[in-house]
């Protein structure tokens, strides 16, 4: 470790602010300790990874100098301060302090709450004891050094501190290791399953001629039995036998483990069988891990009865059984009798423990229900257990699958109060939560992960490529697979589907299609996702033979088509009036063994309604039934869609019935359709108790839902029964809201608030903001304020998406004053403006002259969290560099340089080359 120049740099920077901490006497006193030699063994007395700040160790030193400096008065106020890394710097700047003054104070400080010496304080204090030769309190310091790492890391720092010892010559045979430093020391690298260092430290024993003992050998066993090479552990198990001792309990226990590591279930078993008869009592470790080995395996059944049958053989489940045998349950869907065997445990006086909980957590979000799992922790904080990463991951994770993602933040927060660090699987989950949501926010917590020095990995980018392409973003998405690469990550196959998929979705399938020509010199194969989104793709533009090509290229290449590979090209067919090559492409899927899904005949029954055959379309709907699927929440929106489009409105009603009574329950557009068929044959009333269903069933109306209501309520009443049936087949697809909007006034809204009322349906959050939005998307400003102004007139407070709609509004109309007032209260409101927004503002401000405005909102910008990167690519490249504005984009990357922000190397050469090439 190359540690000198910052040693050097911190001492000259605390001995410039000394005299405020000691006086003059001291101060030279300690001065002159510092410019000595530190002692025999420098080269293994590195920095500590988080050097503290020198003042407080100055000052301790200056203490400990004095008699009795137990009762210094200082002491009580600087305990709560005192960290292992200030005592770490106390004693490595001070090798010469007195022993047992470094000795008892190593004790005393120990005995403080929440103090815990680390590996570096304890290497610090070897230092001293062993310079004055006091090898008796060295060794229990050594032993206490060697049992602390916490990481690979610690470990591999202790041995390495340890080996300069050991084959010091000023040492001679003094404080050379003992067997018991070998055994806790081989112990301490088998918790990291740190093998191959296990392996040349007891090669290194040997060479020291200490003889193992059965302890030394078990350890070894044990080590290679966790990562399940039974083969190597035998090999230790033989030189037991070779040395006249016995294996033991503890033996036969590790191998049970191995073959279990390794899949190997019945050898196991064996090995557990033949225990007794070799003298040997099998105990609760032996029993746990069978039951783990077979839970792993799948035989739960064996596992339950090999738990129930431990009282027999006088043991006792542990709380790792219970832990154990809860986990396979749950993991086998038998969720409520893990949760009865959770409940029966503490009854039996065995208390669960942290990963108890942890699994019982996981085992309800996993099953929707996290109001459950969050009571279940505040549960576990109540009976004094500290959660730890594992536990508050695994809810953070629920949430944010949940999309509850204040929740998540609210757990963030808990976490780090209780100064349990969030790790990379933390802000990967928290990445994709908002990544759904929020790609700014998403963006943040990369910049707070490289802050924390956490390292993002491929599942990090490609939740952000995901995030950045579900934000329409796909320019973002490109420059983060370039960061990516640039950062020594290799994308891999889910990366290029995003981006193959994304550039389809919009149409740009040429792009796509080179994309997935690259993938071969990046020497990855195509899998059937990648696939199945080019030909997706294809379809969709209507070019069906390129993607039936493709779908023999798949074929050749040994990629097995997935249904969803053929419900896209039956689909595209279908599209394409291609009914009977659909059906054929039907009889090919199945021909090749893929069995055809609810959605492959919901897709045909789609088509045949939308060409009228209701009597085909049923009789498919027979076929579904009879292959032994059973119909969805598509198929029965389909037929409600057709039958309200032909005015079937009896038969619309009675396919809803039918639904909700196989438990499925309908989705907004399935709702939405109904509302705009009651609507478009006049039937308002219907049309809003269709609405209050929705209400009550806690499904959020769209936005279409209100654009329909508003069409229908704007119109003419008196539409009559026998009119003509308006086709719904493609009235909410074809149907034009920017009419809707561009016709709505504020009066329009108030008539839909009061019939809303009318019929039980109370306006909220979600009613202003869609119309809200409605109306920002067609420059509908006025109005839309009036809303807004509205909407808090009766205390609701608007969402991000509402201010995010009048912030692009007042961007589009050029109203910059007004979208510099938008931005403020979103700021004080905690409230994120969109990056596009932001900057049609900054590009409006300059191009109207205004730059001391345009400085001010940047800076604004600058302080409120996003991800600098991201900044620089919409603000800087995507605005101000492609308006011709150079001087703009110099001045403002100067603002964020001086505001320390950290941009990526791929960021600097963009805006290089850009403010080069104007």
């Amino acid at each position: 470790m190359n540690g000198s120049p910052t040693i050097t740099f911190s001492r000259t920077s605390t001995m410039r602010n000394l005299a405020a901490i000691v006086s003059m006497g001291e101060s030279f006193h300690f001065l002159c300790l510092l410019t000595r030699s530190f002692c025999s063994f420098p080269s293994f007395l590195p920095l500590d990874p988080d050097p503290p700040d020198y003042e407080l160790p100055l000052l301790l030193h200056s203490i400990l100098s004095q008699p009795n400096w137990q009762k210094h008065p200082s002491l009580p106020k600087l305990i709560p301060s005192i960290s292992p890394s200030h005592v770490h710097s106390l004693f490595s700047l001070n090798p010469y302090l007195l022993p047992q003054t470094a000795l008892d104070f190593s004790y005393w400080v120990s005995k403080k709450p929440n103090f815990k010496h680390s590996v570096f304080s304890y290497s610090a204090l070897l230092n001293i004891l062993v310079t004055n030769k006091f090898f008796g309190p060295a060794e229990k310091i050594r032993l206490a050094m060697i049992k602390s790492p916490s990481s690979i890391h610690e470990s591999r720092f202790v041995l390495g501190l340890l080996r300069e010892m050991n084959k010091n010559d000023e040492l001679h045979s003094n404080f050379k290791l003992t067997l018991r430093s070998y055994n806790f020391l081989l112990m301490s690298l088998s918790k990291f399953l740190m093998i191959d260092e296990m392996k040349t430290v007891y090669s290194e024993m040997l060479n020291d001629k200490v003889s193992p003992n059965i302890f030394t050998w078990n350890t070894m066993v044990n080590a290679y039995c966790k990562i399940g090479n039974v083969v190597e552990a035998q090999l230790y198990v033989t030189k037991i036998v070779q040395a006249g001792l016995s294996p033991d309990t503890f033996t036969f226990t590790s191998l049970i483990l191995g073959h279990c590591r390794n899949k190997d279930v019945d050898s196991a078993f064996r090995v557990f069988k033949v225990m007794p008869d070799k003298g040997y009592r099998r105990n609760e470790v032996s029993y746990t891990n069978l039951i783990h080995g077979l839970c792993e395996a799948g035989r739960l059944d064996e596992a339950i009865q090999l738990f129930e049958s431990m009282e027999e053989d006088f043991c006792y489940p542990t709380v790792r059984t219970y832990t154990v045998i809860i986990s396979g349950l749950c993991e086998a869907g038998k969720k409520s009798e893990g949760m009865n065997l959770f409940e029966e445990m503490s009854r039996k006086g065995c208390a669960p423990n942290v990963h108890t909980y942890t699994v019982i957590i996981d085992s309800l979000c996993k099953d929707n229900k996290i109001d459950e799992a969050r009571k279940l922790l505040d549960r576990m904080l109540g009976k004094g257990l500290v959660p730890n990463v594992v536990t508050y991951n695994v809810l953070i994770d629920g949430y944010c699958k949940h999309g509850l993602m204040e929740a998540a933040l609210e757990v963030l927060g808990m976490m780090e109060s209780n100064n349990c660090c969030p790790n990379d699987r933390t802000y990967n989950e928290l990445i994709a939560g908002f990544c759904k949501k929020n790609v700014h926010k998403a963006m943040s917590f990369l910049d707070k992960m490289l802050e924390l020095k956490l390292v993002p990995t491929v599942v990090t980018y490609n939740s952000l490529i995901h995030g950045q392409c579900k934000a329409g973003q796909l320019d973002s998405a490109f420059r983060l697979l370039d960061m990516m690469r640039e950062n020594g990550l290799v994308p891999d196959q889910w990366t290029y589907s995003i981006l193959i998929d994304s550039l389809c979705k919009v149409d740009r399938v040429e792009e796509a299609r080179i994309l997935f020509d690259s993938l071969k010199e990046k020497s990855l194969k195509a899998n059937e996702v990648i696939y199945t989104a080019l030909i997706d793709g294809y379809c969709k533009v209507g070019k069906v033979e390129d993607a039936c090509s493709l779908l023999d290229r798949m074929l050749s290449e040994d990629c097995i088509p997935n249904p969803c590979t053929y419900n896209a090209l039956i689909d595209g067919l279908c599209n394409s009036k291609k009914m009977k090559e659909a059906l054929l492409m039907v009889e090919k899927m199945v021909g090749f063994g893929v069995k055809p899904t609810v959605h492959t005949y919901t897709i045909l029954i789609e088509h045949m309604l939308k060409e009228g055959c209701f009597d085909h379309a049923h009789r498919t709907l027979d076929q579904l039934i009879s292959s032994g699927c059973q119909p969805d929440l598509f198929t029965y929106t389909a037929f409600i869609h057709a039958f309200g489009g032909a005015g079937r409105l009896k038969e619309a009603e009675d396919m809803m019935i039918r639904m909700k009574e196989e438990g499925i329950f309908p989705d907004s557009l399935t709702y939405t359709l109904l509302i705009d068929a009651y609507g478009c044959l006049g039937l308002m009333h219907s049309a809003f108790d269709v609405l209050k269903c929705m209400f009550d069933a806690g499904c959020e109306p769209s936005h279409h839902t209100y654009s329909f209501l508003i069409k229908h309520l704007s119109k003419k009443q008196g539409t009559n029964n026998d009119s003509p049936a308006v086709n719904l087949v493609s009235n909410a697809k074809l149907v034009n809201h920017a009419d809707v909007w561009n016709t709505m006034e504020f009066d329009t809204a108030l008539e839909l608030f009061e019939k809303m009322l009318q019929h039980g349906c109370v306006p909220n959050v979600n009613t202003y903001s869609k119309l809200i939005i409605g109306l920002c998307k067609v420059g509908r400003f006025e109005v839309a304020q009036r809303l807004f102004d509205h909407m808090r007139e009766q205390g609701i407070s608007p969402s991000e998406d509402t201010y995010n709609s009048l912030l692009s509004c007042c961007c589009e109309l050029g109203m910059y004053d007004d979208a510099m007032m938008v931005v403020d209260v979103m700021m004080n409101s905690g409230q994120l403006p969109c990056l596009e927004s932001y900057k049609q503002l900054v590009c409006g401000l300059y191009g109207e002259g205004n730059k001391e405005k345009a400085d001010v909102v940047f800076l604004k910008l600058l302080r409120c969290g996003y991800n600098s990167d991201e900044v620089a690519w919409k603000i800087l490249v995507d605005g101000l560099l492609k308006k011709g504005l150079a001087d703009r984009c110099s001045e403002l990357l100067g603002l964020m340089e001086k505001m320390g922000c950290q941009l990526h190397p791929n960021t600097y050469s963009m805006l290089i080359d850009g403010l080069e090439g104007t």
